[in-house]
């Protein structure tokens, strides 16, 4: 299984980046003529084994972003440029990733990596099935809490809303993904990802 799932990654993060190597270039220059800073936004992320890794993603907030806030997003920050709002609401800013999956950090489907901070909540029991298993572009709980900024918008405390609740139930959809997981369920989850994504840019 886990030799057909990273061929299976492999192929994939290959064609996709192949395909969109234009559409990526083209998100770079329009990040660049958009907000003063890099494309790229390099963070570091908790991996498969509690290895840290620095993840790829495209710019959406301002370059000094991480002075002046939280980690988590919350509502229409007003960190967050104009292009990138937009490659936010469309999950493109995500599409950089594909080149950690070509290095063996992360997988087309898996459990979201979290920052270090947040990962140090994880329950012993839930960290070590959430971290025996590559972190993914998407999966089932990145689905099911697509619109989480906007959830803790509402919130009265957002971050002890985070730990206390969302973070928890993510790490249960995680944890089971973890267990179950196959190509045949990451198939549907990327299916799943992909009709999300066109009904959000419509």
């Amino acid at each position: 299984m886990a030799a057909a799932k990273r061929a299976f990654d492999l192929a994939g993060a290959s064609l996709a980046l192949l395909l969109l190597a234009l559409p990526m270039a083209a998100i770079a220059l329009w990040i660049r003529a958009d907000s003063p800073g890099p494309a790229l936004y390099r963070q570091e992320r908790v991996g498969r084994g509690g290895r840290i890794f620095r993840i790829r993603k495209f710019r959406t907030m301002a370059a000094d972003a991480d002075r002046r806030g939280p980690p988590l997003t919350i509502g229409a920050d007003p960190r967050i440029t104009r292009a990138g709002a937009w490659l936010r609401r469309t999950r493109l800013d995500e599409l950089p990733q594909l080149i950690d999956v070509l290095e063996g950090r992360m997988s087309l489907v898996g459990p979201r990596p979290e920052v270090p901070e947040y990962v140090a909540h994880y329950p012993p029991a839930l960290r070590e099935r959430v971290l025996s298993v590559r972190p993914g572009i998407t999966s089932p709980a990145a689905l099911a809490y697509i619109d989480e900024a906007a959830l803790l918008a509402r919130a009265a405390d957002p971050e002890r809303e985070y730990v206390e609740v969302i973070l928890p139930r993510k790490l249960q959809l995680a944890a089971d993904y973890a267990e179950h997981a196959g190509l045949w369920s990451d198939l549907c989850v990327l299916g799943r990802t992909l009709r999300v994504l066109a009904a959000r840019r419509a």
